[in-house]
C-alpha cells in the first residue's frame, strides 16, 4: 500500500468518537434556542406589535417601517444577549448554496460605540450582485442587488467559537426587480397557490379557509468519508465525486449496511447534527443507515415549505460543518461513487389551510372525501400537463448519474397512487361502483358511496417519482445536493394552475347543474384525460420506459434536453400568468442552467486529465517497469515466462490505452471549451464529446487499478473509503 494511504489509514485506526458537550436533558428547552421565533417574539413586542407581525408572517405582508423599527430593536436585543455582534441578510442566490455579507451592530455617536439595528436594515440591505449567477439577465458590471427579509421564516443565531451572528433570512433580487434567487419564485409560487386553492374551496362551499399554503419535509440523503482519506482524492476534493474507482470485493452486494447499527464515531456526528438544528429551530426526527456503504439520512418533521427550505439548507450547512469537526468529510453530490447507490432527497409536499386541515388527508365525511378527490385530480393534472417543467427542476449534472440508475426513480415522471386508490379513480372513470367496498352503486363525488381512504392502504413504491404517502405525494427523484426552492416553487405553480382550471370549469356549470355534479363532471373528466399518468408498476423496469412512450410521456434521458425545454412558450406562459417568474427571468434561469451543467464537467474534465497524467499514468509506468524487469531478469536466467510476458503485453496495452485515453479526453475539452455559441450549445458539446471520453477514461483507469502494484497506487480505493469510519 503507498505511504499516503498506509498513513492515513493508521490515523483512522487510533480515531475515537468526538464528545460533543452536555447533551440537553430537556429537548423542548433546547429546540428553538437560537432562533427569534414566536416565543421570543411574544415576550419581548408589545401586543399589537406582536399581532401584526404574526399577520405579515402568515399572510407574506409587508411590513412598515414602525413596526419594523420595532422588530429589529428587539431581534437585536435578543441577539447582543447571545453573543451576537454581527448580523447578516442569508440569502439563497442560483449556486445551489446559500450567501451572507456581515454587518456589526456597531455604530459611532459621539465618538462612543452604540449597537443599533433599525427597521430599515432588517427589511433591506445591498449586498453586492455582480458575481453571482444572473444567466445574462443583466452586465455583470450593473452590481447593485437587494436583499429583503422573508418574515414568514424566522431569523436565527449562528454560533461559533468566537461568537454569534444574527441571520436574517432574505429574497434577493436585482435593482430592476428581477428575483435572483431560489426564495423569491417560492414565495410568489406559495401566494399563487394559497389564492387559487382559497378560491377553489369556496365554490366548495368552504367559507372557513383564508388561506392556504403548502408544506414540506425534506428526506436528506448523504455519505461521509474520513477526511484523511478524502484529500488523498483530488476528484472528491474538486468536483464532490470519485471520478476513478475499481469496484472494490465487497459493496453493498450484502444489504447489511441498511438501518445497520450506527457506528460510533458516526453516530457522534449524527448527535452533533441534530443538537445543532434543535438550537435552530430545526425539526430532525430520524437518522438512520442507508443502502450504500458510508450513507445515510436525516429526516424532518413538516414544516411550512418557505420554512423547510430555509431549513434544509441549514441541515446541509451544519452537516458539513460539523462533519469537520469529526474528522469526517461529507458528500451531498448525488453519486460520488460509481456501482453503489447514489443520494436522493425526498421532497414530501403536501397542502394545509390555516384551519389546520391537510387538503390531501382522505376524509371520513362525504364533503372531505370530495374535496380530496378535487385534490388528487389537480394534482394529476399538473404533473402529466407539466411533467416537462417538473423533470427541469431536477436536471444537472449529478442527478444525470443517478435517475434511473435502478436505485432512484427513472427520469419519466409519473404518479403512484397504490392499488385502492387507483382503483376510486378508475371506477369513477367507468361511471360505476367498483372499487367501493359499501355499494356497487353508481359513485358519484361528495355521496356516501365514496369508501374510507385509510392512510396506509398500501404499499410504498420506492421506484415511482411522484407517490402518493397516505396524506401527501413524495417527489423521490430531487438530487441531494440540490437547493429544493426550484422543485417546490415549479409545484406550486402547477397545482396552483391545476386548481384555477378546475375552479373554472365548476363556474361554468355549477348553477346549471348544481355543485355536486359539476365538480362530478369535472373531476372525472380530468381522471379520463390525465389517466396516462398514474402507474403503479416497477418504474426501473424496460417495459415501463415502453409502455410510457406508448402514453406519450416525456422521457428527457440527461439534464441538457430537460433543461432546454425549461424556456417553452408553455411554461413561460404558466409563470407569467401566476406571476412567478417573467419571460426574462425564465430565460436567465435556463442559461444559468446550462452555465452550471458546463462547468460542473468542465472542472471535472480537468480534474480527470490532471489525475491521469500525474497520478495514475506514472504509477502505472513505474508498475510496467518493475515487471518489466522482473520478465527480463527471469528469461536472462533461461526459465520460462510466457505467462508472465503475456501479462506484461496486456498490461502495456492497457498502458497505452490510457494514454491514448488521455490525449482524446484533452482533445474534446479543448473543442469543448473553444466551442462558440449560445449557454445551451455549449452544454451540449460538453455532454456529447467530454462526458463520453471522461467515461472511456474511467474504464481503463479502473482496469489499470486492478494491475498496477498496490504499493504504487496513489489514490485510496473504494474498499478504504467506503468502510474505514
Amino acid at each position: 500500500m503507498s505511504a499516503a494511504r498506509t498513513a492515513a489509514i493508521q490515523l483512522i485506526a487510533r480515531k475515537s468518537p468526538v464528545a460533543i458537550g452536555t447533551l440537553p436533558q430537556h429537548l423542548p428547552a433546547t429546540f428553538g434556542a437560537n432562533v427569534f421565533g414566536l416565543e421570543q417574539m411574544r415576550t419581548r413586542l408589545p401586543e399589537s406589535a406582536y399581532k401584526a407581525l404574526r399577520s405579515c408572517m402568515e399572510h407574506g405582508q409587508e411590513l412598515d417601517h414602525a413596526l419594523a423599527d420595532q422588530v429589529a430593536n428587539a431581534m437585536k436585543e435578543w441577539a447582543v444577549e447571545r453573543g451576537a455582534t454581527h448580523f447578516t441578510h442569508w440569502f439563497q442566490p442560483m449556486t445551489g448554496s446559500t450567501a451572507e455579507k456581515h454587518d456589526s451592530f456597531a455604530s459611532l455617536e459621539g465618538g462612543k460605540l452604540l449597537m443599533e439595528f433599525s427597521g430599515k436594515a432588517l427589511i433591506k440591505g445591498e449586498p453586492d450582485a455582480s458575481s453571482f449567477p444572473s444567466g445574462g439577465l443583466r452586465a455583470t458590471f450593473e452590481a447593485r442587488g437587494y436583499t429583503a427579509w422573508d418574515p414568514t421564516s424566522p431569523a436565527f443565531l449562528r454560533e461559533t467559537t468566537n461568537g454569534s451572528t444574527l441571520c436574517v433570512p432574505t429574497a434577493f433580487c436585482s435593482w430592476t426587480g428581477e428575483a435572483l434567487d431560489e426564495k423569491t419564485p417560492l414565495l410568489r409560487s406559495s401566494e399563487a397557490l394559497s389564492r387559487e386553492a382559497v378560491r377553489l374551496l369556496r365554490l366548495l362551499g368552504d367559507e372557513r379557509v383564508q388561506y392556504v399554503y403548502p408544506t414540506l419535509g425534506v428526506e436528506q440523503e448523504y455519505f461521509l468519508i474520513d477526511r484523511d482519506l478524502y484529500f488523498l482524492r483530488p476528484d472528491l476534493v474538486a468536483t464532490g465525486r470519485t471520478l476513478f474507482g475499481a469496484k472494490p470485493p465487497k459493496g453493498q452486494e450484502l444489504e447489511d449496511h441498511y438501518f445497520g447499527s450506527i457506528q460510533p464515531r458516526v453516530l457522534a456526528f449524527m448527535q452533533e447534527v441534530e443538537l445543532e438544528l434543535w438550537k435552530l429551530g430545526v425539526p430532525v426526527k430520524t437518522r438512520h443507515n442507508e443502502v450504500a456503504p458510508s450513507q445515510y439520512e436525516l429526516a424532518p418533521i413538516f414544516e411550512r415549505t418557505t420554512v423547510a427550505v430555509d431549513h434544509n439548507m441549514l441541515v446541509m450547512e451544519v452537516m458539513k460543518q460539523v462533519a469537520q469537526k469529526h474528522g469526517f468529510q461529507c458528500l451531498l453530490h448525488e453519486k460520488p461513487y460509481a456501482g453503489i447507490n447514489g443520494s436522493g432527497k425526498h421532497n414530501n409536499w403536501s397542502m394545509s389551510t390555516d384551519v389546520g386541515e391537510n387538503l390531501l388527508e382522505p376524509g371520513r365525511s362525504p364533503e372531505q372525501n370530495m374535496r380530496f378527490m378535487v385534490m388528487l385530480a389537480a394534482v394529476m393534472r399538473a404533473v402529466d400537463t407539466h411533467a416537462d417543467l417538473l423533470r427541469t427542476t431536477i436536471a444537472h449534472a449529478g442527478n444525470d448519474h443517478r435517475l434511473g440508475a435502478n436505485e432512484a426513480p427513472p427520469a419519466i415522471l409519473s404518479i403512484y397512487l397504490g392499488e385502492q386508490l387507483t382503483d376510486v379513480v378508475d371506477a369513477l372513470i367507468a361511471g360505476t361502483g367498483r372499487g367501493s367496498e359499501r355499494r356497487r352503486d353508481t359513485m358519484r363525488l361528495g355521496v356516501s358511496v365514496l369508501p374510507p381512504l385509510p392512510r396506509d392502504a398500501t404499499d410504498r413504491n420506492r421506484t415511482s417519482p411522484f407517490a402518493f404517502t397516505g396524506n401527501k405525494f413524495e417527489f423521490r427523484a430531487v438530487g441531494s445536493s440540490q437547493a429544493c426552492g426550484r422543485p417546490n416553487a415549479v409545484l406550486n405553480t402547477i397545482i396552483a394552475d391545476a386548481l384555477a382550471h378546475i375552479a373554472g370549469e365548476i363556474e361554468k356549470t355549477k348553477a346549471q347543474k348544481g355543485l355536486e355534479a359539476a365538480v362530478n363532471d369535472v373531476v372525472v373528466e380530468l381522471f379520463k384525460k390525465h389517466q396516462r399518468i398514474l402507474f403503479n408498476g416497477n418504474g426501473y423496469s424496460a417495459e415501463w420506459h415502453q409502455e410510457a412512450h406508448k402514453r406519450g410521456l416525456p422521457n428527457f434521458r440527461n439534464a441538457v434536453d430537460a433543461i432546454a425545454n425549461f424556456g417553452t412558450r408553455k411554461n413561460v406562459d404558466l409563470f407569467e400568468r401566476f406571476g412567478v417568474l417573467s419571460s426574462k427571468e425564465v430565460e436567465s434561469r435556463m442559461n444559468i442552467l446550462f452555465e452550471a451543467y458546463s462547468k460542473a464537467i468542465a472542472i471535472e474534465g480537468q480534474s480527470a486529465l490532471s489525475i491521469a497524467r500525474t497520478m495514475i499514468l506514472p504509477a502505472a509506468q513505474r508498475s510496467q517497469l518493475a515487471v518489466a524487469q522482473s520478465v527480463g531478469a527471469a528469461k536472462a536466467c533461461g526459465l520460462d515466462v510466457k505467462v508472465q510476458e503475456k501479462r506484461l503485453r496486456d498490461f502495456t496495452a492497457r498502458i497505452e490505452a490510457f494514454v491514448g485515453g488521455i490525449e482524446e479526453l484533452t482533445a474534446q475539452f479543448e473543442h469543448a471549451e473553444q466551442h462558440a455559441g449560445s449557454p445551451g450549445e455549449h452544454a451540449k458539446t460538453y455532454r456529447d464529446k467530454v462526458v463520453p471520453a471522461m467515461g472511456k477514461l474511467r474504464e481503463i483507469a479502473d482496469g489499470l487499478e486492478t494491475m498496477v502494484d498496490d504499493a504504487e497506487w496513489p489514490l485510496p480505493k473504494y474498499r478504504e473509503i467506503l468502510f474505514l469510519q
